[in-house]
């Protein structure tokens, strides 16, 4: 995936917000873009399950940033960035979150229980920010600077609003595209996963003045 930091030029890929009839489009674009990322694997080591169960999974996290943040895509629907804001404290799920979980997980809720309790655990507390919960792009077209060019986006909205951002990077080749974008890794990062689980990356990005 093309990098744009400081001094780079962002691809020409239009930002348009996500409507609820994008929800299941946009769901199973995450699923593909996430299925072979190690948290994934912790998460379902089958892939075949994986592959099953993702698209239903995702659709919550969908459904949540539709209702309480903002959901940023591009024109073909081929790529989805999931911002939810939080205030002092990580941000909480709807009501019907956990039961959701349990009916598309099945066997392996436990896992998913476990990584959001992880995540949470790692999560910044006492300043209000706005929270990448999840952003991927369609395998067919990824290194083509889309992600860089929603992350960018979106980032002009909060330089303006003087809000700060916060993600958990899932690989080493996210972490380095988010360093070009301006965020810092988090004191203690990486954190891992339960029972030998993989190493995610927290990281900060600070609202910029504009100009």
């Amino acid at each position: 995936m093309t990098a744009a930091g400081r001094g780079r030029a962002v691809p020409a890929v239009a930002a348009v917000t996500a409507g609820p009839a994008d929800a299941d489009a946009l769901s199973h674009v995450i699923a593909d873009a996430f299925h072979d990322l190690p948290p994934s694997r912790w998460l379902i080591a089958d892939p075949g399950e994986r592959a099953r169960i993702f698209p239903g999974f995702f659709r919550i996290l969908v459904d949540w940033a539709l209702a309480d943040g903002a959901v940023t895509t591009t024109p073909d629907r081929d790529a989805a960035a999931l911002w939810i804001p939080a205030g002092d404290q990580p941000p909480s799920p709807p009501p019907d979150y956990p039961d959701r979980i349990a009916a598309v997980a099945g066997p392996w809720a436990s896992r998913f229980e476990a990584f959001d309790a992880t995540l949470e655990e790692h999560h910044p507390a006492g300043s209000p920010h706005e929270w990448l919960a999840i952003i991927g792009v369609r395998p067919g077209r990824q290194g083509r600077g889309i992600g860089s060019a929603l992350l960018s986006a979106r980032h002009c909205d909060l330089d303006r609003d003087g809000r700060p951002a916060y993600l958990e990077a899932a690989s080493p080749l996210a972490r380095d595209l988010y360093l070009q974008h301006g965020y810092d890794l988090r004191p203690g990062a990486p954190f891992h996963l339960p029972a030998g689980g993989p190493p995610m990356w927290p990281m900060l990005r600070e609202a910029r003045a504009p100009g």
